[in-house]
């Protein structure tokens, strides 16, 4: 697929109450794929936070959701069948001040949205987190886009990581209206693979992590020849490939 990425910072505390924090974002199709595959690719990128789209909804979702998290050596933060889809997994290293999930007005004859959110701390470095998938139809997405944005502007948090499916190609108008408020991490500091679907023939990046503009983006792509993570696991796991961000968010 892609040549071995330079190596990303590993996850650490500084001095002055800053941190590096590894993100994932994973759409994961319900688990409806190769799960042990799946825990395998997570494990390898070590994520502090993992964005995840199409967790389990329905039955025994919850612990479908806890097994992948307990494989993948993390533990469920907020989300699911409760937020439509998306959900939060997060590393012991993490210090939960807060979880919410919020359900997006529903469109009659189309998929039930939501967001998973949460306030976390690492040392001294306090973030935002909020795990979206969004609209297949171009108006709903538009407006879903907007109700991700005023999300962010009521947390009270300065520093925001969001990770998504965001079912829209970078030139589209609702990945537009995101990147014109947040850092669209991959365009800001570009590392391993771009292009998210499919895992067979990775064509387009319809998936991405955006950060907030105090946010430093150290690094940000789809992972793909980083250590642990093998091809035949990245094709088996899900339909889409993962994008994994380093970033360093201040103290405060």
């Amino acid at each position: 697929m892609e040549t071995t990425p330079p190596q990303l910072p590993n996850s650490t505390t500084e001095a002055d109450g800053s941190a590096v924090v590894r993100v994932l974002g994973y759409n994961v199709r319900s688990l409806r794929d190769d799960t042990d595959a799946l825990a395998r690719v997570i494990s390898a990128c070590a994520p502090d936070l993992v964005l995840v789209q199409e967790a389990p909804r329905f039955f025994r979702w919850r612990k479908k959701l806890a097994r992948l998290a307990r494989a993948a050596d993390l533990v469920m933060l907020s989300g699911g069948g409760t937020a439509a889809g998306p959900a939060l997994l997060c590393s012991l290293r993490a210090t939960v001040e807060r979880t919410e999930d919020v359900l997006l007005p529903l469109t009659p004859g189309l998929h039930r949205r939501g967001l998973a959110t949460a306030v976390v701390r690492f040392g001294g470095a306090r973030l935002g987190v909020v795990s979206c998938h969004l609209s297949l139809q171009q108006d709903e997405r538009h407006e879903q886009g907007g109700m991700v944005l005023d999300r962010l502007a009521g947390m009270g948090v300065e520093h925001v990581v969001v990770g998504g499916d965001i079912n829209e190609r970078p030139d589209g108008r609702t990945f537009r209206r995101l990147a014109a408020d947040l850092q669209d991490c991959w365009a800001t500091a570009p590392w391993g693979g771009e292009f998210t679907s499919t895992p067979a023939a990775p064509h387009q990046r319809i998936d991405a992590i955006f950060a907030t503009k105090g946010v430093e983006v150290l690094g940000c792509g789809v992972p793909l020849g980083h250590p642990g993570v093998r091809e035949d696991d990245l094709r088996a796991a899900t339909d889409h490939l993962p994008v994994l961000a380093a970033l360093r968010v201040p103290a405060g």
